[in-house]
């Protein structure tokens, strides 16, 4: 009982750390997330984070909010829910409280308009990590790129809503896998990781020249 404790408290302090950060609608956490649960704390591997991310993106709300509510279940059940939401929230609570007292006499001053000039930018930066990060994990062979790449172009080109996307996505993704497997074609549902490490060691031997 105790240990269950004390993994929901490290849950909710890890959260919190990360909470302050949610600029961009809670996409630059992603990176953030990724580093605590899968580096840090090794709670979830990298492929099953981004299954988190991409069910966080389809139910309303902000996307770290629910993925920390979904990753705080996967962990500890509903404590654990509960602490990796309140972490996620109580930063961005206090700072709006204290924000709302302070911007309206700041609004007009040159470096706090510089300052989220600055914040803004490094922003997107985070945004665009985030998305490669998930790239690399969701991007499996020419099929998913082919599909990613046709969703970025109909949202910028035809301005489709994201639910239809998301939705559309998954149609399209249950259909290239029955084609896949009526072709009799090799079906992936996540990089070989070991592969990948073969294929690495055997380069660095091929080139010192073992």
């Amino acid at each position: 009982m105790k240990e269950e404790w004390k993994k929901v408290f490290q849950l909710f302090w890890s959260f919190f750390k990360i909470g302050p950060v949610t600029f961009g609608g809670g996409y630059a956490m992603i990176p953030l997330i990724e580093k605590e649960v899968v580096h840090k704390k090794n709670w979830v591997k990298s492929e099953d984070l981004t299954d988190v991310f991409a069910i966080a993106g389809t139910i309303p709300g902000a996307i770290a909010v629910n993925a920390a509510t979904f990753i705080g279940h996967r962990i500890a059940g509903i404590r654990g829910a509960i602490a990796a939401t309140l972490g996620t929230l109580l930063p961005t609570f206090i700072i709006v409280l204290v924000l709302c007292g302070l911007l309206s006499s700041f609004q007009e001053n040159p470096y706090v308009e510089s300052a989220f000039f600055g914040i803004r930018a490094a922003t997107v930066a985070l945004i665009v990590y985030a998305g490669i990060k998930i790239a690399r994990t969701s991007l499996l062979d020419k099929a998913t790129f082919t599909l990613a790449l046709s969703m970025v172009l109909a949202m910028l080109i035809f301005h489709w809503h994201p639910i239809f996307v998301i939705f559309l996505g998954a149609l399209l993704g249950i259909l290239i896998i029955k084609i896949k497997e009526k072709l009799g074609m090799i079906v992936r549902f996540e990089k070989n990781e070991e592969k990948e490490i073969e294929n690495k060691a055997y380069s660095v031997k091929k080139q010192v020249g073992m």
